[in-house]
């Protein structure tokens, strides 16, 4: 009986001990991973068109570019205000006007790693209590609560200030009224 108690007391002291401190990457998210294709990684193809001239048509070219292939790097340039056609495919810069118009107040070099090192010390005074750390619990959602952005909020201010909100919902006004 002497013996069990002991080793419980033991067990208890080890397990307590190894939850206190840890050099570790806190770990809030936990996914079951399984094999098989990767969901983001299949684009859809854009839709078929007609052309007005035959003629006009590039010469077909094995293993090259189809004018239906996707194009989220260009799409993502042209959504964001920038010139699609100036986009450069063999650089990671799409395009020097939205790279000039985003660092027009200046930017920092260690940006990235000044940002890890926040990271990790938030996610380290966010870790989870030991029960969700030893039984694998997702804590991602709750530890970034703080940070989050109210939509509805965001939406609603943007509408008071007179920003045009074309892709977002109507309001629950305008829905009214229509009814």
């Amino acid at each position: 009986m002497q013996t069990g108690r002991m080793l419980g007391i033991a067990v208890a002291a080890v397990l307590s001990l190894s939850a206190c401190g840890s050099d570790r990457a806190p770990k809030l998210m936990f996914l079951k991973t399984a094999t098989g294709p990767d969901e983001f990684a299949i684009l859809p193809t854009k839709p078929l068109e007609m052309p007005t001239d035959l003629a006009s048509l590039p010469a077909p070219t094995p293993g090259g570019g189809n004018i239906t292939d996707p194009t989220p790097e260009r799409d993502a340039v042209a959504a964001l205000g920038g010139n699609p056609n100036t986009f450069n495919v063999t650089g990671n810069v799409p395009d020097n006007g939205i790279v000039a118009y985003a660092s027009r107040n200046g930017t920092d070099p260690g940006i990235r790693q000044t940002l890890a090192a926040e990271d990790l010390a938030y996610r380290k005074a966010n870790d989870g209590r030991l029960l969700q750390r030893l039984f694998q619990n997702t804590i991602y959602y709750r530890a970034y609560a703080p940070m989050a952005l109210d939509q509805e909020a965001e939406l609603e201010f943007w509408r008071k200030a007179g920003a045009k909100t074309p892709s977002a919902p109507p309001s629950a006004a305008a829905q009214q009224s229509v009814q």
